[in-house]
């Protein structure tokens, strides 16, 4: 049977696989257009084995709030012109629905298989590289950044004692702000208390060091120590931080000050970013 330009394009549309790749699957399946999407997709699983062992250092990261639930996935790849690619962005989205959809908690076999799928059209190797599902309380809110081209997602929970508050301009424009400002900041800890015992104890021993030779009395060095802890806090500790839109107060202080303005209180209970090429 002969083999039409019509018939190639038309597959080629309802698969996404080259043009030469459809003219040879079509051929071999004597026209059946049906069979030859088939024979596509043995092929392109095929070479996805080929693929898996192809460093992956690309990609970008996801983000999607939907009831309870919000999602953060890192989608990686080989090369940054397929993580521009509009199949690839939309196959990230459609992973985060799907997890949310399906309250999918670590990566699975469907979702391996949707990854795979893309890997059979666009003939370059992607995983999934990380996911982190995170529960939003019955009186909580979360605000969700995306920087750039997909370089950096952030998800902020927020609660409050008047659910009232979170329809407030001023506190959707804070809380967005919020995770804006952890996309810039990065910071390490939450608050002061999350701190863990073996860092504080780190940054005590330098700062101990720093202090031993100085003449003056150990209840001194002792202070000019604590005083250096409280500045590191500024700087690691997420609500300790001066807030990204006005560094003339900590984000701690910005969020009473706006909850007040609201008619309620708002309290920071948990955030995460994924940088796409980064471990947190």
């Amino acid at each position: 049977m002969a083999i039409t330009a019509a018939d190639v394009k038309k597959l080629r549309d309802m698969t996404g696989a080259g043009m030469m790749d459809c003219k040879k699957a079509l051929a071999e399946a004597d026209g059946d257009m049906a069979q030859a999407e088939k024979i596509l997709k043995e092929m392109g699983l095929a070479a996805v084995a080929k693929r898996q062992d192809r460093a992956t250092e690309n990609g970008r990261v996801f983000t999607l709030v939907k009831g309870s639930k919000a999602v953060l996935l890192e989608l990686s790849c080989e090369t940054d012109f397929v993580a521009s690619n509009d199949k690839f962005k939309a196959l990230g989205n459609q992973m985060c629905e799907v997890i949310l959809d399906k309250g999918y908690t670590e990566p699975n076999e469907e979702l391996k298989g949707m990854v795979d799928a893309l890997i059979a059209t666009i003939k370059e190797n992607m995983t999934l590289k990380r996911m982190s599902v995170i529960d939003i309380p019955a009186n909580g809110y979360a605000a969700t950044y995306i920087h750039g081209e997909g370089a950096l997602a952030v998800v902020v929970v927020f609660t409050s004692d008047n659910m009232a508050v979170f329809e407030n301009e001023a506190v959707q424009t804070f809380t967005h702000d919020c995770a804006l400002h952890v996309a810039a900041y990065k910071p390490q800890f939450l608050n002061t208390a999350s701190v863990t015992k073996e860092y504080e104890e780190e940054q005590l021993s330098i700062f101990r060091a720093q202090v031993a030779s100085m003449d003056k009395p150990e209840k001194v060095k002792e202070g000019i120590v604590r005083g250096k802890l409280s500045k590191l806090y500024s700087e690691v500790c997420f609500l300790n931080q001066p807030f990204v839109k006005d560094d003339s107060m900590s984000v701690e202080k910005k969020m009473a000050e706006v909850a007040k303005q609201a008619g309620g209180k708002l309290e920071i209970t948990f955030y995460k970013y994924y940088q796409a090429g980064v471990e947190a």
